[in-house]
């Protein structure tokens, strides 16, 4: 068959015609669905306009005249709201990192933003192309759910 022995029960050595094939792990983390990517894409842009915003007002606030006010994303804003941008893009920039990585807590926090910005527009009676947006994302972010670990 594939082995030989012998019948006096030495120790011969065993051999065998083929080997199984060497075991591989998979990976086990999936592949990022393209409409995460740009979601994350997306807000990651979002995160970096707000927090050149609030950094060009307080540079402009509390550093030299060197910027100038041309250059204020923001105009109407005062020096709470600045910091109040500044740590909001922070936050975004961190959730967009956590959403680029498949991070279950990234998704949730997205799924409840997008949610509460959905009920928002339904209240205001604000039932536009963006809305319908806010429903496809929240829809799709929920089919992609089980792409994060």
């Amino acid at each position: 068959m594939g082995s030989t022995s012998t019948a006096g029960g030495g120790a011969a050595p065993v051999s065998f015609d083929r080997l199984p094939a060497p075991w591989r792990p998979e990976s086990t983390r999936p592949k990022l669905p393209i409409g995460v990517a740009v979601v994350s894409v997306l807000i990651s842009g979002l995160a970096i306009v707000l927090i050149l915003g609030g950094a060009l007002y307080l540079l402009d606030q509390f550093g030299s005249n060197a910027i100038p006010s041309a250059l204020d994303l923001f105009p109407s804003i005062d020096l709470l709201g600045s910091a109040i941008l500044l740590l909001l893009g922070v936050a975004l920039l961190a959730i967009a990192t956590a959403l680029w990585r498949q991070e279950t807590w990234a998704l949730w926090t997205t799924l409840v933003l997008v949610f509460g910005a959905t009920v928002y527009l339904f209240f205001t009676g604000s039932i536009t192309v963006l809305f319908v947006l806010m429903i496809v994302l929240f829809v799709y972010l929920l089919a992609c759910r089980r792409y994060f670990y």
